[in-house]
This record gives C-alpha cells, structure tokens and sequence, in this order.
C-alpha cells in the first residue's frame, strides 16, 4: 500500500512506518521465528513495489504467495488488523503475477545451459571439494577452447569422459586430470538428474527480460518462483538463485542511485545460500551484494535468524524488519542481544526486550531515511495485504498460466547441436582423410577420362575399439583404417608415351589385420582423427578384457565334483607314499 509515493508497510505509536523506494536497492533484511508473520510483511512489500511499477522476483518455498494473483477478502481478523493500524479507505485488489517452476509443472518452466550457470555454481550444486570443482574448472576451460557447447547434462557428461579419455594429452598444458575426480563428478551428476536437473539444464534458456514486465495499468509485474520441491534440494536451490542473481547483474546496464529500483529481489530461506558454503563463492556471494546496487536492484533476505546472513553481508543490509525471537536458550538469548545491538536505539522501550514480546503481525522496523542514515527504530504493528492471503486453486494458477503472454515460449525444450553431438559425430565418423595423388599427365587431358589414370585402391573396414565419450566404454567398430592401416596412396607417376603401352599398376597390398584382439585407437583432438596411440597399461587392459563368460549350474556342480574328487585322491596317495618311506625305516 502506498502512502505519498512511500511503501506504507505499517504504524507505530508515532504513525506511519514507510520505506523510501529509492533506497530499495541498499538491500534489507526480513527475520524472525516461524509464525511470526514474515510472509504477510514480504507480500506487503512486493504489493508496494508492484504498485509503484518495479518488477518484483520471488521464491515461493511454502506455496503461500499465489495470493498476491488474486484480491484479498473482508474478514473479521483483517478488519480487527485495520482497526489497529486506523487504516479507514482500504481497498482489496490483485497484483499481476507470472509464475515460474524450474519441473514446468506450478508455471513457466525455468531452464539455464549448463554454461551459463559456470563451474563454480555448478560445484556448489553438484556438492563438490576442491579437487574435484578444479577439475570441473578444466573441463569448462577445455570445452571452451575446442568450441565445445555446454547445453544440458549429457554434453557435460560426454566432455568430462572425452577429457578423461584424452587426459595425458591436457597434463603438460594443465597438470594431471584424475580419473578418480572425473568418476566423482559423474556420480554427482546422476544424482543431480534423479532430482530433476534434466528439466532445469537445456533450451530455451531463460531470458531475464521477461521479468521486466508492466501490466496496462503501470504495475509491476510480480515473478514467483514455486519452490516449494526445489527447497527440498537445497544444494539446487541455492545456486539457481545465485545464478539468477548473477545474471541480473551480468546483463543489466550502471544506472546509479534512480527515484525507483530497476527490480527487487527476495531470497527466501537465506540461510541455505551460505550453509556450508565455499570461500571463493562466499566472496562472489558478497562482490555481488555490493555491486548490484549499482545496476538498481535491491536484494531482501528472509530468514527465520540473523545470525544465518555472515557480517560481511548483514553489514550491506539496510532495511531491517525485525519479528519476534524467542529466547529459551543461552544461545538463543546471546542471538537476540546481538540483534538488538544492530538497531538505532529509541528510548521509548528496550530493543532487546521488545523483540521476545513482539506478537503475531508485530515487527520492530528501521529503514533509511533521505540523508541515508537509519531511521529510529519503530515498533509497529504490519499492515494486512490487498492481495488474498494463503495460496490459491490448481485451476486458478493454471488459468493464469494459460492467459499468460509467456504462454509457449518456454513450454518446448529443443537439442540443437553441442558438446555431446560433435563428440559422438566425431565418434561415429568412419571417414579418412586421403591424400591426393599427384600425376603428370598434359593440362588439356582431364584425369577421369585418361586411360592412364591409376585405379585407386579399394580401403576396405576393419574392426578396431574405440572409446565412446557418450558411455565412457570401449566399443568395437567398424570403420575405415587410420594412415598406420591403410595402404599407402598410389605415387606411380605417368607420361604419354607414343606407341607404347602404359605401364601396369600394381595394387597396394593392404597391411594383414593384426590377429586377436582388434587394435584399440584413441581419438587426437589435434588432428581431428582417431589414431593408434600408446595408452596406460591400464587402460589397455581395460580395452583387451575379454568379456567373461558366467558358468552354468551344471559347470559349476563338474567343477565342484572334480576339486573334490582331486582333493580325496591326493590325500590317498599321499598316505600310501608317506607309508611306503617309513617302511623303508622300520617304521610302521
């Protein structure tokens, strides 16, 4: 609700709590323990913006702010709410929403390639240590240099077996590439696909500019992410809302200090974003808190402590909406007079006691003001929202899904040709390259109608195993011989002779097929062809095992028999000999 252009979130006993929108993108904090009434304040939020044509972007973790798509109702509990707040001319309307889901089954489905989310985010999401998010760095870089696109998973799958395959050629250029990395890597993208990163990776990628939408009356348009399944997988949450970030501050324009934010952002369950997290992220997380205000988007965190949020980020955060803590342990009670300590002091009551008795829909607020110093702290009581409060129906969501003007844009995924297609075209080439055969014969007499054109020599296939990228394993193919099998290009050279005939062509012989096991080529990304090359005795070994043939019941039950009847026989005449000897010695 806006009150003199100011987002008016709520009343204290000193009148209207609003917030400057042009300080919006200093960044704010919402906290405060379960059922204290955090999502009332963050729709009332969103509503102000929306109404002050900012787009708005949100995560939905419970499933509760669909409400804002639809106009709030009279009820017995807003009026009581209104009555304390003196808000006498309310009025109930709905904010224009478009809804979003990373599985496209709650809104518009969400995808990034693979590249674009980068190395580092994907390490965090795949749950990687440092050795391993090293390698996964090389392989973005290789991928990179080769011009090999990273779209979805299976291209990414195909690089790191085609690196690992290929890692002796990279180790001069990069240090050693372990296998054993390379193998941890897949196992943690397959556990990435059973929680549904297949649906999140691909084409077409999300393009932010459908956030920046205004309906036909000027109001922003309000993008809710659901994520209520992506919060159960914190790894994928927290780095798709990082990479979601990182994209508004890759593609937006410096604007400065404007009367209105370029967009807000509400991270929900702000803690997950630094559980755990690694320093070298930690330290994009807070580069990025710091710059984007430049861009124009104010970043609110929502959190049920604040403690969860690090200093170094909680120190950028000058929006403070404070719910009540509770205090039932030492900790908890050193937590809130840490919290205390961060608000500007108001003589009017004790912070620190105020936030153990706030009640549902209380909250001690503190914004800044013109001069861009923290206002006095106020404890005051939040406003009820226009918008429904709680979630909607199926049919309602997917009502407005269906209307919307992004209606078929993202629906389709498309393949078009990246890493996992060059890899297996490269793979599945049975072609080599011939070397041209040069003859001396007159400018005027074309080569495909002289007589003494040479026959080329038929190249016929043989069997070799080459590595398949696509399923990291050696397979046997037929293909046409690399330049160390097949036979050499004809170099007999021709003159005209008058009244003589041609001399005869001898046929190359072709080089006798190597007996038992077919030669094993490893692809060159130097020459672009496969080609016989010294591998590790392991991966020899690995190439020439021969597949093992299961016994059957009744082998099983022969060999059982033979070792038994062995063992028995042995040890008789064993005894018949040792009997023997001793008798030799008068020993019975």
């Amino acid at each position: 609700m806006l009150l003199d252009n100011k987002i008016w979130i709520g009343t204290s006993n000193e009148g209207a709590v609003s917030m400057l929108p042009q300080m919006a993108n200093r960044h704010g904090l919402i906290s405060g323990a379960t059922g204290t009434g955090k999502t009332v304040t963050l729709q009332v939020l969103a509503e102000g913006f929306s109404q002050l044509g900012v787009p708005v972007f949100m995560a939905d973790v419970k499933g509760d702010l669909g409400g804002l798509a639809k106009p709030g109702e009279q009820s017995e509990r807003i009026a009581s709410r209104l009555n304390q707040v003196g808000v006498t001319n309310f009025s109930y309307r709905a904010c224009p929403v478009t809804f979003w889901d990373v599985f496209g089954q709650a809104g518009h489905p969400v995808r990034a390639t693979v590249s674009e989310m980068g190395p580092l985010l994907l390490a965090r999401m795949l749950q990687l240590n440092d050795t391993q998010s090293g390698v996964l760095h090389l392989v973005f870089r290789i991928a990179d240099e080769e011009g090999m696109l990273l779209i979805d998973l299976k291209d990414l799958r195909a690089m790191l077996a085609y690196v690992g395959e290929n890692a002796g050629d990279y180790t001069l250029r990069y240090g050693n590439i372990s296998k054993t990395s390379i193998g941890a890597i897949q196992r943690a993208i397959a556990v990435l696909e059973d929680q549904g990163g297949d649906d999140f990776f691909g084409e077409p990628a999300l393009n932010i500019n459908d956030w920046f939408v205004r309906d036909e009356n000027g109001n922003g348009m309000i993008n809710i992410l659901a994520a209520d399944k992506l919060f159960l997988r914190p790894a994928l949450y927290s780095a798709f809302m990082l990479w979601m970030l990182g994209e508004l501050y890759e593609l937006l324009p410096e604007r400065g200090d404007k009367e209105l934010p370029q967009m807000v952002f509400f991270f929900d369950e702000a803690h997950l974003l630094f559980d755990d997290c690694p320093k070298e992220l930690m330290d994009k997380i807070q580069l990025t808190i710091r710059l984007i205000r430049s861009k124009g988007v104010g970043v609110f965190f929502i959190t049920q402590n604040p403690t969860d949020v690090p200093s170094s980020v909680l120190s950028q955060l000058s929006a403070r909406v404070q719910h009540a803590l509770r205090a039932f342990t030492p900790q908890e009670q050193r937590v809130i007079q840490a919290v205390a300590q961060t608000f500007r002091v108001n003589p009017a009551f004790d912070t620190q006691e105020a936030i153990t008795q706030l009640g549902t829909g209380e909250a001690l607020l503190s914004f800044l003001q013109e001069d861009g110093s923290p206002s006095i702290t106020q404890r005051a009581i939040i406003l009820p929202p226009q918008s429904a409060i709680g979630a909607i129906s199926t049919q309602l969501r997917q009502d407005l899904i269906d209307a919307s003007d992004l209606k078929g844009k993202y629906d389709t995924m498309f393949d078009r040709e990246s890493a996992y297609e060059v890899l297996s075209m490269k793979f599945n080439s049975h072609g080599v390259t011939q070397t041209a055969v040069v003859q001396q014969i007159p400018l005027q007499q074309d080569l495909s109608e002289s007589p003494l054109a040479p026959e080329q020599p038929t190249v016929q296939a043989m069997t070799f195993k080459v590595f398949d990228p696509a399923t990291g394993t050696y397979v046997e193919r037929e293909m046409t011989p690399p330049a160390a099998y097949a036979p050499p290009p004809s170099q007999t050279v021709y003159a005209p002779q008058p009244q003589a005939q041609p001399p005869a062509v001898q046929q190359p012989q072709m080089p006798a097929m190597p007996q038992g096991t077919p030669p094993v080529l490893v692809y060159n990304p130097k020459t672009g062809q496969y080609e016989p090359q010294e591998i590790t005795r392991a991966e020899k070994a690995k190439a020439e095992k021969p597949v093992k043939q299961q016994p059957t019941t009744l082998d099983r039950m022969l060999q059982s028999f033979t070792r038994s009847t062995a063992s028995g026989a042995g040890y008789a005449v064993g005894r018949s000999i040792t009997r023997n000897i001793l008798g030799v010695f008068g020993i019975k």
